[in-house]
């Protein structure tokens, strides 16, 4: 009887050593998995409502990227700032526990003419980025204004006590600069003046803000030639990025994190062009910038020849498993910050896949992808 006790205590000796190294080793690869908070972003395409950015907050979303377009900001040169539509999102996303990513982005006719983009349809676009001029006064007005109406001592966090404060310290600067439907002639060298002049003016405005660089395309069609070259008005991300380096003096100095939106016809092939955009940053030896991954997607509508990037429900549903599943795993290796998915919700003739991208169909019914989503971030659907 006492040998068998004796063997009881040893047995819970050992056990209780092994339960605390498999404890030690669970806490250490959860560490290493931790994300960033506010990892797990989504795109809408509409202004959402109180009751649907509570839903995404309840399944995981941490953070929103909404544009502040300048043009439907200040319409009339010299006009004041009309924030409230841009208000109503940061109310509501605040409440719902949601962080904001705004992107700073557009030019009034006033400040920058509009030109026509070739190829698309009668489309318009600013003729340049707002770097001279009456642009550059205006722009730089613009974003002082947009600090002092969202920053740490921003009024309408005064004029709405009710709100929870979530001061705005990083922005977004322009969408798709090397993509010509958002900028009509797409220019590395002018995007990296604007950065400049964005960053001083932010940094004038709140010390602590912090700039991240417009998303970029990742490979717009036909923007290399069969050598490999850039080519048309379009640039690949990689290639605009060194552009930008190799043109603008001091620019690791004022961005902290560089921004991709890596559109793919599949998940599998998001390794190549993300590593291919990394590798911009390390051979510029600015490895250590983070990368925000800010708009990602693909299409519920049925599939089709003319849209390889519609996928079906079911095909939708699987390409957002394997691509965040994929970002997820990389973030370490990566410096991924965040990840947004394009998009929460549909906007019919926006673009070749926006009709059906969303992770909720019309009436705000949510797809599979949704679900799947859910799934990743740990959420409630």
């Amino acid at each position: 009887m006492a040998k068998a006790t004796r063997y009881t205590k040893k047995s819970v000796r050992v056990w209780t050593a092994l339960a605390a190294v498999a404890m030690s080793l669970a806490i250490f690869a959860s560490a290493a998995q931790a994300l960033p908070a506010g990892f797990w972003g989504v795109v809408p395409q509409s202004n959402l409502g109180a009751d649907q950015y509570q839903r995404l907050g309840t399944g995981g979303a941490e953070s929103v990227r909404i544009p502040v377009g300048w043009g439907s900001v200040q319409p009339v040169r010299n006009g004041a700032f009309d924030w409230s539509s841009f208000d109503s999102q940061v109310e509501t996303a605040s409440k719902a526990g949601i962080k904001v990513l705004p992107f700073l982005s557009g030019a009034p006719v006033w400040a920058v003419p509009s030109k026509k983009v070739p190829g698309a349809g009668g489309l318009e676009a600013p003729a340049h980025l707002p770097v001279s001029g009456a642009g550059r006064t205006g722009w730089v007005a613009f974003v002082t204004a947009a600090v002092a109406r969202y920053g740490p001592n921003g009024s309408f966090w005064s004029e709405h006590p009710g709100v929870p404060k979530r001061p705005i310290r990083v922005w977004q600067i322009w969408n798709e600069p090397n993509f010509k439907y958002f900028i009509a002639k797409p220019n590395p060298t002018e995007y990296g003046k604007l950065v400049k002049i964005s960053y001083t003016a932010l940094k004038a405005a709140d010390p602590g803000a912090q700039v991240v660089l417009a998303g970029l395309f990742s490979r717009p069609k036909g923007a290399r030639n069969a050598a490999g070259k850039h080519k048309s008005l379009n640039w690949y991300a990689s290639d605009f990025l060194d552009q930008m380096y190799e043109t603008t003096p001091g620019l690791k100095t004022r961005y902290s994190g560089a921004a991709l939106h890596p559109y793919t016809i599949n998940a599998s092939e998001l390794p190549e062009v993300t590593e291919e955009f990394r590798n911009v940053l390390a051979e510029n030896k600015d490895a250590g910038k983070s990368l925000w991954v800010t708009e990602l997607g693909w299409s519920a509508g049925p599939k089709s020849a003319s849209n390889l990037f519609a996928k079906g429900e079911a095909g939708q549903a699987r390409e957002l498993k394997t691509s965040l599943t994929l970002l997820r795993n990389k973030q370490v290796k990566w410096k991924l910050k965040s990840v947004f998915w394009f998009s929460v919700d549909d906007a019919p003739g926006a673009c070749n896949f926006c009709s059906h991208s969303g992770l909720f169909a019309p009436g705000f019914t949510p797809r599979k992808s949704w679900f799947e989503y859910v799934k990743l971030t740990g959420g409630t659907p």
